[in-house]
């Protein structure tokens, strides 16, 4: 028996398994989550592109460095900020619909979605 005094592993109706219709403000507030973890994959992503690219071509500003050392700097620089760009992105936007599509227990404090 659990706490709630049902047998362990007992049967579950269909209402207990089927999803209720969302409404608009579930549909909202799921369009806002959406918008605000693509706002911080944008920006944490633009944040590491810049420090890669300024890590990368900041001896150019510092050094008496020839003009093809500066430009191989940049484009090395260029490429890494680009690379680390998409993949914070990507990786960001794939943990939240990861998270998401994990089933939230449907009282706060149960752990178990049978409890």
């Amino acid at each position: 028996m659990n706490n709630n005094g049902e047998i362990a592993g007992g049967y579950r109706s269909r209402a207990d398994v089927t999803r209720a219709p969302h409404t608009h403000a579930q549909h909202q507030a799921r369009r806002d989550a959406v918008t605000v973890e693509i706002g911080y994959a944008l920006a944490s992503a633009a944040f590491v592109a810049a420090v890669a690219f300024g890590v990368v071509t900041g001896p150019a500003l510092f050094l008496d460095l020839s003009s093809a050392t500066v430009h191989a700097l940049v484009t090395v620089g260029g490429t890494l900020a680009t690379t680390l760009f998409a993949l914070r992105v990507a990786t960001v936007l794939f943990r939240f619909h990861r998270e998401d599509a994990v089933p939230q227990p449907s009282q706060p404090g149960r752990t178990r979605p049978d409890s």
